[in-house]
């Protein structure tokens, strides 16, 4: 399918998906959004993609946050009517339920870093800054900002981070967690695809069984967790991977699998 805001390419096993629209240093509208959501929906539909890449075009941003012309001409009944953001970030989040990483290139603000923080996980380039910087607009994060970054770094420095709308830099993104590791600029694709192959090489029940288990961790007690992970482990010995794989590591030899 051709888009107008975003790319899409296949490369083997992994899907690689680019936000375009450097010019606006990736900005998200309800067309960026609409075409995301589409994009996420075709990843999760075909059989041979196995794990998603996420980034921004150019070197200045991953997105620099929401279209604010845009928003700044809807009304407030609309936004509420519409249940505005509610549509793309349920849908990404909710039905992607095979794994995809961030590589965040640039500027991840507002409604970037929130996008960021869907991800499994996020690779940051050395340049990357994150931020929710709502509040000086007058508003506050609306697609989950404010609920996965304390989730993510704690209370102190999100709050932090919400009332005064700095920026965190990569180093320290990395520091308190936000991201899994941070790279050289110049290096940051080929690393998110070699690592998206690399989970891409694993059994794919089993990648959305180990994707399942820690966000449940999340989202659930302690007790519920652990119930859930016996659960989970108990399906996958059932599975035709769990049989290839044992007999793989005994013969010394790579598995073959099947996704079953």
């Amino acid at each position: 399918m051709s888009y107008e805001t975003i790319t899409v390419e296949q490369r083997d096993a992994v899907t690689l998906i680019t936000l375009n629209r450097p010019k606006a240093l990736n900005a998200l509208n309800s067309k960026v959004l609409e075409e995301l959501t589409d994009a996420f929906a075709a990843y999760q539909a075909d059989s041979s993609q196995l794990c998603a890449v996420l980034t921004g075009s150019g070197d200045k941003a991953f997105a620099a946050g929401a279209d604010i012309k845009e928003m700044s001409e809807k009304a407030a009944a609309d936004f509420y009517l519409e249940d505005f953001f509610s549509p793309w970030t349920s849908e990404i989040v909710k039905k992607t339920r095979k794994p995809w990483i961030a590589a965040v290139n640039g500027f991840a603000l507002g409604g970037g870093c929130e996008l960021a923080m869907m991800a499994d996980f996020i690779i940051a380039s050395e340049n990357a800054k994150f931020g929710q910087p709502e509040i000086k607009l007058g508003v506050a994060p609306g697609m989950g900002g404010s609920q996965r970054l304390t989730k993510a770094i704690g209370k102190s420095k999100a709050m932090e981070m919400c009332l005064t709308g700095r920026m965190m830099g990569a180093e320290e993104a990395e520091r308190s967690n936000l991201v899994a590791r941070v790279v050289p600029h110049d290096e940051l694709l080929d690393d998110a695809m070699n690592t998206a192959a690399q989970i891409a090489s694993m059994p794919p029940m089993a990648a959305i069984a180990n994707k399942e288990m820690v966000n449940a961790a999340f989202e659930t007690s302690l007790d519920q967790g652990l119930i859930i992970e016996r659960r989970i482990f108990q399906i996958l010995t059932a599975s035709e991977d769990k049989k290839e794989g044992m007999a793989a590591f005994v013969e010394k030899r790579e598995g073959k699998w099947k996704g079953r």
